[in-house]
């Protein structure tokens, strides 16, 4: 992916970031109505909904673009293998459904301020992971997570960090999101972006109803009261923002789009103090800073990028 290219998908994870940290205060108006299960059953059918017009069309133009080069092609893969569609989905519907999951069970025994920081560890994770399966990480893209995390310890944490029960859990769903972006970063080049999103949201959205018939109640007053909430985050949290990370994170380095995602904490931080009142002290004001100078950093050429664009222009 050349450098141009890059920063375009970077900037796009850094709006679907926008639309998740918007989706915060969201939800925190509609947890007053509705448990979390019934919340994240009703957004994720809607972000499916949203999302079956643009796949039919794509399909559509899609088989007939083949049928116009007289590529023979399976209509019922034209998208990607049908192994590759079911495990893709099935894998990262699961991991976004058990993170969330169990973010809600941690955040009962634990501090948000703790959650927040915690659930953003998977900036640290993910590269961590990579590590594991011999790939090499650049220095730079260290520093920047060496930045990312201390900007997230200034915007979320006014207390000291001890690991309780709710902060494993918590952690736990670090560790589950994390292997979803690994999941998506894998499996984008063999799926179309959106059928990938359709299939995760359906697997959510079959859990999240299992979960929420099993140990909730829900009230049409309640629905009614938190509707608002529910149809942004389905339509433009669920629906836009995971569309955008799965066409964003083609081709794009895993550990940066993790920290472009990550932003998530500090959109949410503004937000809240847009919306809710809720102010942003010297501290956490510091914090948003240093994340988005570890994005922009990022995204700096290297060196050898820098010599090599001039070793191909004087050629």
């Amino acid at each position: 992916m050349n450098k141009n290219k890059e920063i375009i998908h970077t900037l796009l994870l850094v709006l679907a970031a926008l639309i998740w940290g918007c989706a915060f205060t969201a939800q925190t108006i509609g947890a007053e109505y509705v448990g979390p299960y019934t919340f994240l059953a009703i957004r994720t059918w809607i972000g499916f909904a949203a999302l079956l017009p643009l796949l039919i069309i794509r399909y559509k133009f899609t088989v007939r673009d083949r049928r116009e080069r007289k590529i023979i092609s399976d209509n019922r893969t034209v998208f990607g293998e049908k192994k590759d569609i079911i495990v893709s989905g099935f894998l990262c519907g699961f991991f976004i459904f058990a993170a969330s999951a169990a973010q809600q069970i941690g955040i009962m025994y634990t501090t948000t301020a703790k959650a927040g920081f915690i659930t953003t560890m998977y900036v640290v994770i993910v590269p961590i992971l990579y590590v594991f399966t011999g790939k090499k990480i650049a220095k730079k893209i260290w520093g920047c997570v060496f930045l990312s995390v201390i900007g997230l310890y200034l915007l979320c944490m006014s207390e000291s960090l001890k690991l309780g029960f709710g902060d494993g859990i918590v952690l736990l769903c670090a560790f589950l999101f994390s292997l979803q972006i690994i999941c998506v970063n894998k499996y984008v080049d063999r799926v179309d972006a959106v059928l990938l999103t359709c299939m995760q949201f359906l697997v959510e959205a079959i859990f999240a109803t299992i979960c929420m018939l099993i140990f909730e109640t829900v009230s049409v007053e309640g629905l009614l009261a938190a509707m608002p909430s529910i149809l942004y985050a389905g339509f433009l949290s669920s629906g836009v923002g995971y569309t955008l990370q799965s066409v964003a994170q083609k081709g794009l380095n895993p550990t940066i789009a993790s920290i472009a995602m990550s932003l998530e904490s500090v959109f949410s931080a503004l937000c809240g103090f847009i919306v809710l009142g809720q102010a942003l002290n010297s501290r956490e004001l510091m914090g948003c800073i240093i994340m988005f100078a570890a994005i922009i950093i990022s995204q700096l050429p290297d060196k050898q990028d820098i010599s090599d664009k001039i070793l191909n222009e004087e050629d």
